[in-house]
């Protein structure tokens, strides 16, 4: 394990893992959550995600972007960008939006043209798939080649084989088990 990794890990453990009652995107209950925005918006830790998730991505050749689904996609996005620059990689960052705008250029998309463009879909946690999904449609309604889903938490839920059964990759940072916590 990675120094980053496990620095990550005790990150996410003290400071994003809550308890108590918690009902999660797929309806089910839970008696856990894990809120990473409370750390991939910390300046402590998202270097360290970034770190991290460039290493995850590492094997995939050719990435041009990286980015996924406002708002749980975008600091991871960012991170990755300015951890894949520091070493000399040309990882651009996009943000899929909800739905289209319905001002401006309605654009759902944003960021550089990612026509013909290698991409890897982002997440912090994923639970049912759904938000890594909606972000591939929107992708490839503009013309970009969706190579891969990659979360920085996995929640040992469904969302890996439902994107699998998608005909994506699926790449997960960190999984319950590494956090102490038990599938639900």
């Amino acid at each position: 394990m990675t120094d980053a990794r496990s620095q990550l890990i005790e990150y996410i453990s003290n400071e994003a893992v809550f308890h108590g009652d918690f009902t999660l995107t797929s309806g089910r209950k839970a008696s856990y959550y894990v809120d990473l925005r409370k750390v991939s918006l910390d300046h402590r830790v998202a270097p360290l995600i970034g770190q991290v998730m460039v290493d995850l991505i590492a094997d995939i050749p050719e990435v041009d972007a990286v980015g996924g689904l406002t708002m749980g996609a975008d600091p991871i996005a960012a991170a990755v960008l300015h951890q894949g620059a520091a070493r000399g990689l040309s990882y651009d960052a996009f943000v899929v939006r909800k739905e289209p705008k319905d001002h401006g250029r309605g654009k759902q998309v944003e960021g550089p043209d990612l026509a013909g463009k290698r991409v890897i879909v982002l997440e912090d946690t994923s639970t049912t798939g759904g938000s890594p999904l909606k972000a591939i449609e929107a992708l490839e309604k503009v013309g970009a080649e969706v190579v891969a889903v990659a979360v920085v938490v996995d929640r040992a839920t469904d969302a890996q084989e439902r994107i699998e059964a998608a005909g994506y990759p699926y790449l997960a940072a960190i999984r319950l088990a590494d956090l102490g916590l038990e599938p639900q």
